[in-house]
């Protein structure tokens, strides 16, 4: 296969619309303070709270330390709090701030407009029937993780914001 074909076969196209989007958005985000690592965990947080440290690591994909080691690091800024687990008190639920959460609605308005520049050239229709063509993709491939065994927490994870 040549770098042309490459270049338009639809997993190539995928992965790269993906990295280019996770780029912009690191670019567009930077003036909030933010890493990757950072936004991701605002994220998470903010869609699902209380989250354990090691549900948030398998979340991101991280290990359970490194994962640690970055809230640490949210907690010093104040963007999250650790309570104990009413139901296991060895167990710390994650959530975050009121100034987290101002920062995640930033990040929400910055991502809206990524989202727009992205899809600029496409009218209505076309963001329509692109966003059904992707739910129908990702459906498949979680069908084929479940019929294949895939652990749910991976194969049901959901998709980084930008």
């Amino acid at each position: 296969m040549s770098a042309q074909d490459d270049r338009r076969h639809i997993g190539f196209l995928i992965a790269d619309v993906a990295r280019l989007m996770r780029a912009s958005f690191d670019r567009r985000v930077r003036r909030l303070g933010l890493t990757r690592a950072q936004w991701l965990v605002l994220s998470r947080l903010h869609r699902h709270p209380g989250l354990s440290q090691s549900e948030l690591a398998e979340m991101l994909e991280v290990e359970r330390a490194t994962a640690g080691r970055m809230i640490d690091r949210m907690e010093r800024r104040r963007w999250l709090v650790r309570r104990p687990d009413p139901a296991d008190r060895r167990v710390n639920r994650l959530f975050l701030t009121a100034e987290a959460e101002g920062v995640q609605a930033e990040m929400g308005r910055i991502a809206e407009g990524l989202l727009d520049d992205a899809l600029a050239s496409l009218d209505e229709g076309e963001r329509e029937a692109l966003t059904e063509m992707m739910e129908r993709v990702k459906a498949q491939l979680l069908g084929l993780g479940a019929r294949r065994g895939a652990g749910a927490g991976v194969a049901e994870r959901p998709a980084a914001a930008p």
